[in-house]
């Protein structure tokens, strides 16, 4: 069982077994996804498999991604069933998507890299934490190219006003003697996402972590020294000294559904001052008595902090209405398929 356990098994997997001889033969861990073919690994090594015709039919999430725990068939050439995960990170789909998108799963920290250069953006930070707190991981804010920064101290304290007691660490993704600080979150069991735009160095950082090319990186363009976009799908690599890593490819859209109580742990400090407002329905707009523009007139908060969470709370509201539109509208066409069937059957007892 060695493989396994060094692939991150823990006894939350083993007990949702109902025969321990699957470990040796049926269990493995889903470490590449790449359109409808995905790899795994067993204890017997690495397969391309594909999914059962029920998982092909099954909704978006409820399929197989990077990190899932599977059970394959007796032929180890199909997935049959996708163990519970203790997390899973996902996101809206692109453009008018209203599909939720799983990325990852079984992640117990999520680093959030980005460069301390123009591509530093604290709404996007935002964004990506609410996520976070929805996929139900650790949240670590990996602040790259430090090296190339005038003064790395304001990068580090914009990242820790994006939500409080958040983590942040300062890394040169090229120089191994940087990344201590990175090293001291992941163990020999620890799974760790790394997400952020493309070109942030995240592909680098997997790289200089692993102490060998893992997955190809880009030159970076000297007219904005961004970086180029390198990863192509996701996928789950092993470190050498434990632990282990899934690379996401770089998002360009990052749409949020679902995240109500998510946003309350982002912008906590939002919603303690809104409950001080003379209002209970309160728009922090115009208001009298509003606790939270008082805050921002005396830089308490940034106004910045306070349109983005507004803007969140619009997404969320109108992408959450958007989904539960369509799955009542799956619910009544799954009775109407029932109640149809159910007078076939009459019709053909008489």
């Amino acid at each position: 069982m060695n493989n396994l356990l060094e692939l991150g098994l823990v006894p939350f997997f083993i007990q949702q077994l109902n025969d321990v001889s699957l470990l040796e033969t049926q269990l493995a861990r889903v470490t590449a996804v790449q359109r409808s073919r995905l790899t795994v690994v067993t204890e017997t090594g690495e397969k391309v498999v594909e999914l059962s015709p029920a998982l092909l039919q099954a909704e978006p999430t409820d399929r197989p991604t990077v990190g899932d725990w599977v059970l394959l068939d007796a032929s180890l050439a199909r997935i049959t069933d996708v163990l519970e995960r203790k997390s899973l990170f996902k996101r809206l789909g692109a453009g008018s998507s209203s599909e939720i998108q799983p990325i990852a799963a079984n992640v117990d920290i999520l680093f959030i890299v980005t460069s301390c250069n123009e591509e530093f953006k604290e709404s996007r930070l935002e964004r990506y934490l609410a996520l976070c707190a929805e996929a139900g991981a650790m949240p670590v804010i990996i602040l790259s190219k430090a090296d190339l920064a005038d003064d790395v101290d304001q990068y580090v304290q914009r990242a820790r006003r994006t939500q409080a007691g958040v983590a942040v660490e300062t890394a040169n993704a090229l120089d191994p003697d940087t990344l201590a600080g990175v090293r001291s979150w992941i163990d020999s069991h620890t799974t760790v996402a790394l997400v952020g735009s493309s070109g942030v160095g995240k592909s680098t950082l997997l790289n200089t972590l692993a102490g060998h090319t893992l997955t190809a990186t880009g030159e970076i363009r000297e007219q904005d020294r961004k970086g180029r976009h390198t990863t192509t799908h996701r996928q789950l690599h092993t470190l050498p000294d434990g632990g282990l890593l899934i690379d996401v490819p770089g998002m360009r859209e990052l749409r949020v559904a679902d995240v109500d109580q998510s946003l309350s742990t982002v912008f906590k400090d939002i919603e303690a001052l809104a409950t001080q407002c003379r209002f209970a329905d309160c728009h922090h707009d115009s208001e009298p008595g509003c606790a939270v523009m008082k805050a921002i007139e005396t830089d308490s908060i940034d106004s910045r902090r306070l349109s983005n969470y507004k803007k969140l709370l619009r997404e969320n509201a109108q992408a959450t209405a958007t989904l539960a539109q369509k799955r009542q509208q799956g619910k009544d066409f799954a009775r109407m398929v029932k109640e149809v069937k159910r007078i076939k059957q009459s019709k053909h007892a008489e």
